[in-house]
């Protein structure tokens, strides 16, 4: 995980981006073997406690991902506040759309 204040201003200088009604995602190559993935929850989307359960619910979105995930970027997953109220399987499915679409999806190896 991405946690270093200047990884994700780097990201969000640099970085492409791609867009969903729930999430916004910033991809940027790294000479990493590995890919590197940083959540932000804004104070939008609600309370300590609101902002914790959206981490933990895109933290266990990714990890469902994991095995279809190409190395070498450093993603940034900002959330929405329709984020919230959403099921797992629509953040899933968004998440699904958005690595998808940056070309970081298919099969390792």
């Amino acid at each position: 995980m991405l946690s270093n204040p200047r990884d994700f201003a780097t990201i969000q200088d640099r970085g492409t981006s791609r867009s969903h009604p729930l999430l916004v995602a910033r991809f940027l190559r790294n000479e990493r073997d590995d890919t590197r993935f940083g959540l932000a929850t804004g104070r939008r989307l609600g309370n300590a406690v609101v902002r914790n359960k959206a981490r933990r619910r895109l933290r266990e979105a990714l990890r469902s991902k994991a095995g279809s995930i190409q190395p070498g970027w450093d993603v940034l997953i900002v959330a929405r506040p329709a984020l919230v109220t959403s099921e797992y399987r629509t953040i899933v499915e968004a998440l699904d759309r958005l690595l998808g679409r940056a070309g970081i999806l298919g099969e390792k190896g």
